[in-house]
């Protein structure tokens, strides 16, 4: 066998990162797909629904959403819209935007049909409009999420903000842990729950997550229920695989080949480098 056979091995979470991206690129009518864009961003993947759940109104139609940027180097492959307000096309850097006729929005080869780029100078459709709505449901997003209470004293200041080995289990319909400082995660992280467990984390200073990890599902939890409110900037290293909804009220940052199945609502920029972004 060839030596270097090792290296050339795809994760499987890699593999099912890709194979959805695939299939909601070929599994949506072309036609269809470019009218709903006309009419601005619409819904792509799953949400979180229930009284428990961060109501994201339509900033649930973005896989990405920013006001001042979202940039990618040297390429990444993101299913789901991408949205910036009030940044101008200019700040949506390294996607090598390929323009419409109306002037409604973007596509790119790095983001999945039926998934669109849309921009606060774009002047056809309902784009401006919608992305003004989007940021401000954002915000609210990230408001209510901070104003929740941390379920127990055992959810409040977790590993006094390093989480090492850990598995977080829901202890009711929903669970909400709090950090009064930052969060740093050196190793795998673990949510166990069922399909319809709510998990919140309010980290009130930064959150780092160590290169080559894993944020891990079991139980049947789902991405779509978790729901990082970070105050500070969010930074994931190289080769990690992340899980949930991340409100940031500044910037969030994926390291080289890293990976997201859930969405990236920021406050301020994106940096994406070589990220796989799945929607839900």
């Amino acid at each position: 066998m060839n030596k270097y056979s090792n290296d050339l091995k795809i994760p499987k979470w890699l593999m099912v990162l890709v194979f959805a991206g695939f299939a909601y690129g070929c599994g949506m009518d072309d036609d269809n797909g470019s009218a709903a864009a006309a009419a601005g961003a619409g819904p792509i993947g799953a949400v979180c629904v229930g009284a428990d759940c961060v109501p994201l109104g339509t900033a649930a139609n973005y896989a990405l959403l920013a006001k001042t940027g979202i940039a990618t180097v040297p390429r990444s492959a993101v299913t789901g819209n991408v949205g910036v307000r009030p940044a101008a096309r200019t700040f949506l850097t390294g996607w090598s935007l390929i323009s419409e006729p109306t002037d409604t929005y973007f596509t790119s080869a790095q983001v999945a049909a039926p998934g669109k780029l849309y921009a606060a100078d774009n002047v056809g459709g309902t784009t401006s409009v919608d992305l003004t709505t989007a940021i401000g449901n954002m915000q609210t997003a990230y408001t209510n999420a901070a104003g929740r209470t941390a379920s127990s004293a055992a959810t409040t200041d977790v590993g006094s903000g390093t989480l090492t080995s850990l598995t977080f289990s829901a202890v009711g319909p929903v669970t909400v842990y709090q950090w009064g400082s930052a969060v740093t995660i050196p190793t795998n992280l673990t949510f166990n729950g069922s399909a319809t467990d709510v998990f919140i984390l309010k980290v009130a200073g930064t959150l780092d997550m160590a290169a080559a990890q894993n944020v891990i599902l079991t139980g049947g939890a789902l991405g779509k229920n978790i729901f990082w409110q970070v105050s500070g900037a969010v930074t994931i290293g190289a080769n990690t695989h992340f899980e949930g909804i991340i409100l940031g009220q500044t910037s969030i940052t994926f390291g080289n080949l890293s990976s997201i199945k859930g969405r990236m609502l920021a406050q301020s920029a994106i940096v994406l480098n070589a990220t796989t972004v799945v929607v839900p």
